[in-house]
């Protein structure tokens, strides 16, 4: 907890102590003062005795609120000073409080009282050989006094704010340190959402698809249906190996490398799995050269998501892929689906299909575009950035 000006609330036993520190730096000159008082009068009078004590004690009340009303306290403090001995360690701490602050026109205003008031303590104490001590050296030593006052209360106040500076520098990189956490965390769940998506949607896309023409159709022969059964049970085996790599990568620590990367050249493979699952492709690759692993990886991605996309909406459907691109220009893939000539079940969408490729896209600096066609079908196109001096020396061009 802190106050208004900055500075931290103090407790009870920090009051207690600081008053009875300068309670007891001031009993020592009340005791000289009433010694000399005495030797030179014989009696000291009721003043010194009972008004000077009981000024100080209320000078100590007053101190309690130093923190709140500074400069008043201050003032009254040390005006109360010119008249009570005892309150002089009361006055130092109220002006070395007050120097906390750091305003040079409190302070200075604070000083001039304090000094103007030590000048007036001589009528109420008067000494013998007092009146012989020049006036001058009076205010310098009382100056001096404040000025020790002073210098101390300053510096614990560039102390304060020294350590607020640190706590506050503290907290707010303790903020940006949870708000990266929770971005890393964000991150990270996106991360395994779309993993997720890439290695099961596709797999779990064509058994669907499998499953939902070995439901519909009452024609096949025997060993039809043991072909799309002996599918469905590779597909789910497939798709169950895939999820237990992905998890152990996922639970792995840093320090073990990921396995490969599907890239272009794994297309084929991909073309070939959703044949085997009944499903009509037809690829035509006319990309000369290899392209850099992070377009290899997008493109496949791509193709990877419209497959599953035809699988879950058109079942039965020809599906036509276009590969073309060379380095130095940029490649281009198509992917075009005709109606859906079969009504099956399909599974749920997982709302991170189109949605990552997206983002995967934007992040390679291309461009995406999908919509329906008219006659009922949909078309999905990309073109992705290959900067030239990354193709490799061979190329390939196949269709299929």
């Amino acid at each position: 907890m802190v106050n208004t000006d900055g500075a931290p609330r103090l407790g009870a036993w920090q009051q207690t102590w600081r008053l009875t520190a300068v309670t007891v730096a001031s009993l020592p000159i009340w005791l000289s003062m009433l010694a000399l008082m005495r030797k030179q009068s014989g009696d000291p009078g009721a003043w010194i005795l009972v008004g000077d004590p009981l000024l100080a004690l209320g000078c100590l009340a007053a101190l309690l609120w130093r923190r709140r009303w500074p400069l008043a306290v201050a003032l009254a403090v040390t005006v109360a000073s010119a008249v009570s001995v005892l309150a002089t360690g009361a006055a130092l701490l109220a002006m070395g409080s007050l120097a906390t602050r750091r305003r040079p026109v409190e302070i200075g205003a604070v000083v001039v009282a304090y000094v103007g008031a030590s000048q007036l303590a001589t009528g109420v104490y008067p000494l013998q050989g007092s009146a012989d001590v020049p006036w001058w050296v009076q205010v310098a030593l009382t100056t001096l006094t404040a000025g020790i006052a002073v210098a101390v209360g300053m510096a614990v106040g560039a102390r304060r704010n020294e350590v607020r500076s640190l706590r506050e520098r503290a907290e707010s990189a303790e903020r940006e340190q949870s708000a990266r956490a929770a971005q890393a965390r964000a991150l990270e769940r996106n991360r395994i959402a779309r993993e997720m998506h890439d290695v099961l949607a596709h797999r779990i896309s064509l058994v669907a698809m499998q499953a939902g023409v070995l439901d519909h159709r009452r024609d096949l022969s025997a060993d039809e249906n043991r072909l799309l059964v002996r599918g469905i049970a590779e597909g789910s085996h497939q798709a169950l190996e895939e999820l237990r790599e992905v998890l152990g990568v996922l639970r792995s620590d840093h320090g073990r490398p990921e396995p490969p990367q599907p890239s272009l050249d794994r297309i084929p493979d991909l073309v070939a799995d959703a044949r085997a699952a009944n499903l009509d492709v037809r690829l035509s690759d006319a990309v000369t050269g290899s392209p850099p692993d992070g377009i290899g990886r997008t493109c496949y991605r791509i193709v990877q998501e419209a497959l599953t996309n035809a699988a879950k909406h058109a079942p039965g459907a020809v599906v036509r892929i276009t590969l073309a691109g060379t380095a130095g220009a940029t490649l281009d893939i198509g992917v075009r689906n005709g109606p859906a000539p079969l009504r099956t079940a399909r599974p749920p969408a997982s709302g991170f299909g189109l949605l990552g490729l997206g983002e995967r896209i934007t992040l390679a600096g291309g461009e995406l575009d999908h919509r329906p066609t008219p006659e009922g079908g949909y078309v999905l196109t990309a073109r992705l950035p290959w900067p030239d001096g990354s193709a490799a020396a061979h190329s390939h061009e196949k269709s299929a």
